[in-house]
């Protein structure tokens, strides 16, 4: 089957490139020709692990293929999916200006009966719109279907979480579209979810706001265990035991992050508004991410005797999670700034991140390891879990470290070893 991409992101990218590799003809369309031309080429403007094999791969077996031109690639597709950034306005409402922008490309392009496929977030009722700005702009002699098809990706996971989902989500009011993606997508595992557009396009909202409540919880049952002299990490995993709640995302930390939990829980709440109900528990969620943050500025202040004016912090962990570059509202940059207006010095590493981070801090200094972030650091702080940290020399790290003090702000060391090496140390909920 010949289908197109438009966007090149996290979903685009990686959901077009797994396509290819089950033997579809996929086009990827972008707008900047820079990147065009690196994709061609193999080089990739995001970081997912294993992703650049897999482009490399089809493109040279000619089945994965990048233009500019909506020309090229939309009037022999049967499936167009429109994949391109939904992210928030200042009210919280997700912005669609791209998503309308492209559908009215799409349609002076197509030319027989094509399926229009939305696997950008967007609010319930979008698609519908989509449908009327295409309608109104397509050749007369074409026509179209609508359908919602949004997608669950990690970062980190993508490539497996698109071959093997907890479920495929196929919104449409259309048997022709629901057939031709069931037949798309037949060699993907995942339970078949068919619904009508507004269930499909609500589906995505209400399941990543789920998991961000769940970290959220998460540090408000660490915080109250620090208050309390519990272990919130003991509460935590025997509460993820049950299996009516899962242990997944059920971690204290230093916050969430990312393209995805940040701007879909401020879009729902903006989705509540607009149709009069006032969703507090979102509100909280959102507080208690912020305060997740600043507890570890607090925390860093208190292990350094109130104050980190003229104090030398070593970070480590820049990007919002582990096996991703992403620095999209990733704690570490809330973290730091805090710090940074507090008169602290900045040192940093993170294994994959570094290079995005650089357009976000000016007045801090990149390291080229851990142990260099260390050296004559007042203290280092953990923000994101990458598996490099978990096996470092702590002996060394303590070593290099003007005095030993370390914030755990992802709860990845035992706070026993930490103890017996000397280290003055603190973690989230111990």
């Amino acid at each position: 089957m010949t289908i197109t991409f438009i966007g090149h992101g996290y979903v685009g990218l990686v959901t077009a490139s797994v396509f290819a590799d089950l033997g579809n003809t996929v086009w990827v369309i972008g707008h900047t020709k820079e990147k065009i031309e690196n994709l061609k080429k193999g080089i990739l403007p995001i970081y997912e692990p294993g992703l650049e094999e897999i482009v490399k791969r089809n493109v040279k077996a000619k089945r994965l293929l990048f233009t500019l031109d909506y020309k090229e690639s939309i009037p022999n597709s049967k499936a167009v999916f429109i994949a391109v950034g939904t992210p928030p306005k200042p009210s919280g409402e997700a912005d669609l200006s791209v998503v309308f922008e492209v559908a009215k490309k799409i349609a002076k392009n197509i030319f027989d009966h094509t399926v229009v496929v939305t696997k950008s977030t967007v609010p319930v009722g979008t698609n519908k719109l989509i449908k009327q700005a295409i309608g109104e702009l397509k050749p007369e002699k074409a026509t179209f279907d609508i359908a919602s098809a949004p997608e669950f990706l990690r970062e980190g996971q993508a490539i497996s979480d698109t071959l093997h989902p907890d479920r495929i989500v196929i919104g449409t009011d259309s048997k022709q579209a629901e057939k031709l993606l069931l037949e798309l997508h037949k060699p993907i595992d995942g339970k078949r979810v068919l619904t009508n557009i507004e269930t499909a396009e609500m589906i995505k909202y209400a399941a990543n706001s789920f998991l961000a409540m769940k970290i959220s919880y998460a540090n408000a049952i660490a915080r109250l265990s620090e208050l309390t002299g519990a272990s919130g990490s003991k509460v935590l995993e025997a509460v993820g035991l049950d299996k009516r709640v899962g242990s997944q995302f059920l971690f204290a930390g230093a916050g969430y992050g990312g393209s995805c939990f940040p701007k879909d829980v401020k879009a729902l709440i903006a989705i509540s508004e607009k149709a009069g109900y006032d969703f507090s528990l979102l509100k909280d969620v959102e507080e208690i991410n912020k305060q997740a943050m600043i507890k570890i500025v607090e925390k860093t202040e208190k292990l350094l005797g109130g104050s980190v004016e003229g104090k030398t912090i070593g970070i480590l962990g820049l990007s919002f999670k582990p096996d991703t570059d992403d620095m999209r509202d990733a704690p570490s940059v809330i973290v730091i700034n805090k710090l940074l207006d507090k008169g602290a010095k900045i040192k940093a590493y993170d294994p994959i991140a570094m290079d995005n981070a650089r357009k976000i801090f000016k007045d801090i200094n990149f390291q080229t390891d851990s142990y260099a972030v260390a050296k004559d650091s007042d203290i280092i702080v953990v923000i994101t879990e990458w598996n490099e940290f978990k096996q470092l020399d702590l002996k060394k790290i303590k070593e290099q470290m003007k005095t030993p003090v370390l914030l755990d702000g992802r709860n990845i060391y035992d706070p026993r070893e930490l103890q017996e090496l000397g280290f003055t140390h603190a973690g989230v909920g111990r």
